[in-house]
């Protein structure tokens, strides 16, 4: 055998008609199928009806150190290695770069199944810019952590999105609030795609409020990046420097706010100018 390689396969979120035309074909026709839960995947393929012919073996957290060699092995030998996770795109937040890491090192081609991802998809629902964003995995578990955590992102202009276990969703939304104040705006995504999907949109005070009662369902949160400190001086004189040009105050604010992402409102600037000709 020769040609080995290593297929990384996006699985549905919920709904097993959202699984690629590719992803159907590699269960159907790999060599070796390596699952995070093997009875989840068998379960995906029923409900695809497809038949995996390939020998099923795990691939998880506690195991990948220990399996992954093995697999590259069996790729050298020319298998070609399909790697699926419970629900959305491998190595995010989920078993693979090991084994990743691994075919890279012996030169076994790489080739990915795109599909659904419970970061994207949160993302694109969640009514928060999109055109800069971090994802940074799951939140700490202990509250020190999480809150340090937090800090870090006081100051982050990018949009985040982040996992969270539904038992720690209150505490974490609540120290959220606190170290990033109550006003922040933020999106609980539950149960993406599935039945009882819920998009809940709102301040990190009333998403704490919301979550206190408890909360069931996977969970990504997306939080709205830092708005940029303006220096409100600043911007008085360039409406200032505008106006001396020939335009007027109400349309040199209104420029000056387009211009300045976090800036306040056209309004609040046309007071300044006011109060600072006082």
């Amino acid at each position: 055998m020769s040609g080995g390689r290593l297929l990384l396969g996006a699985t549905p979120l919920g709904q097993p008609s959202d699984a690629s035309a590719r992803l159907q074909q590699a269960l159907a026709t790999a060599d070796i199928v390596a699952a995070e839960d093997t009875r989840r995947v068998r379960t995906l393929a029923t409900a695809l009806e497809v038949r995996i012919r390939g020998k099923v073996v795990s691939l998880f957290d506690q195991n990948e150190s220990t399996r992954a060699p093995a697999l590259v092995e069996d790729m050298r030998a020319g298998a070609t290695v399909l790697a699926v996770t419970d629900a959305g795109m491998p190595l995010i937040s989920d078993p693979g770069y090991r084994l990743v890491g691994l075919c890279v090192e012996a030169d076994i081609p790489v080739t990915c199944l795109p599909g659904p991802s419970a970061v994207t998809t949160a993302l694109a629902v969640s009514g928060l810019p999109s055109d800069r964003f971090c994802f940074e995995g799951f939140a700490p578990r202990k509250e020190s952590a999480r809150r340090n955590w937090f800090a870090t992102l006081a100051a982050e202009p990018r949009t985040a999105v982040f996992f969270e276990s539904p038992r720690r969703l209150a505490d974490c939304l609540r120290e959220a609030a606190d170290v990033l104040g109550g006003a922040r705006r933020a999106v609980v995504c539950r149960e993406l795609t599935k039945t009882h999907e819920e998009v809940r949109r709102g301040t990190l005070a009333e998403l704490a409020d919301w979550a206190a009662d408890g909360v069931l369902g996977e969970i990504t949160v997306v939080l709205a990046g830092a708005n940029p400190e303006v220096d409100i001086a600043a911007l008085v004189e360039q409406v200032e420097e505008l106006t001396a040009a020939g335009l007027g105050v109400k349309q040199a604010c209104l420029h000056v706010v387009n211009a300045h992402p976090g800036a306040p409102s056209r309004r609040e600037l046309y007071d300044a100018v006011l109060k600072s000709r006082d």
